[in-house]
């Protein structure tokens, strides 16, 4: 009879541990290791380190998790968020044009893309960014169920 109870109680034990990474979420269940918390970081919490991607960044994120739950393809979904910050974007974009893009004689520098070895321009590298960062931040909330971020006044609350 022991066994028996310590069996099963090893069992409700090791079923507990299993979901201590995921938290109800009106019936499905949100993977805390994959999703990120949109909640406002500790009064006294030291300051993030930004740069002039991370504004774009958070808005895709956000944008991405408001719209996941969409049925369309993650694509179509990811594009519309870029859409949203569409704003985001320019001002990133407008901030890179003041920077200078010659070499050491003045002539115009040729930009290679890291990830292809293509010739590019740092406009069509934020859109690459952009894009690939609402890509995956759909994916991840569709995977772990995650929650968006507060909505005010029809906007995710951030954005």
């Amino acid at each position: 009879m022991r066994t028996l109870i310590a069996t099963r109680a090893a069992t409700l034990a090791l079923a507990a541990m299993g979901l201590t990474a995921c938290e109800d979420n009106g019936g499905s269940m949100v993977n805390s290791k994959i999703c990120y918390d949109f909640r406002a970081p500790a009064a006294g919490a030291p300051a993030v380190a930004t740069d002039a991607a991370t504004p774009v960044d958070d808005c895709v994120r956000r944008w991405s998790y408001s719209l996941a739950g969409g049925r369309d393809d993650a694509e179509v979904v990811a594009n519309a968020a870029i859409a949203a910050c569409g704003a985001a974007l320019t001002r990133w974009n407008q901030s890179s044009l003041n920077q200078p893009a010659q070499d050491s004689n003045g002539a115009s520098a040729e930009t290679l893309s890291l990830d292809t070895g293509q010739p590019t321009n740092a406009l069509a590298e934020h859109y690459t960014f952009a894009q690939r960062q609402a890509l995956l931040y759909v994916i991840e909330a569709r995977a772990g169920h995650c929650r968006p971020p507060p909505v005010v006044k029809g906007v995710p609350a951030g954005a």
